[in-house]
């Protein structure tokens, strides 16, 4: 196993704090298995980037980053746990996009898709 962007890394370590931070600071029923169910799919998609590389796991994570961001206000989080999933959420984005802008492939897949010229 290559580990081929740091970014895999981040979202894993992400993951495991989105698991581990309900019990940390105390989430109510909701936020807690939400928040671990949410954290087990960022590690589950991080562990699929260590073993098969590809561009496709970062959207999924970019999908579960939204699901961060949106569910505090669909649910009713109380404080702690909307900022919590809050700041999760767009770190798990931002290291998505980031790999995904650093990505040969995905790169090449872009500019061959959108760049191509019209012969």
């Amino acid at each position: 196993m290559r580990i081929r962007h740091w970014q895999d890394v981040a979202s894993f370590s992400l993951g495991v704090w989105l698991v581990v931070c309900p019990f940390a600071l105390g989430f109510s029923e909701a936020a807690l298995w939400i928040t671990i169910v949410l954290g087990l799919s960022v590690i589950l998609l991080a562990v699929e980037g260590f073993l098969i590389p590809s561009y496709l796991e970062e959207w999924g994570e970019i999908l579960f980053g939204l699901a961060l961001l949106a569910v505090p206000w669909t649910v009713g989080y109380e404080v702690s746990a909307t900022i919590n999933s809050m700041v999760s959420g767009a770190l798990v984005i931002l290291f998505a996009v980031s790999e995904l802008m650093t990505d040969r492939d995905f790169i090449t897949w872009w500019h061959d898709r959108w760049h191509h010229t019209a012969n």
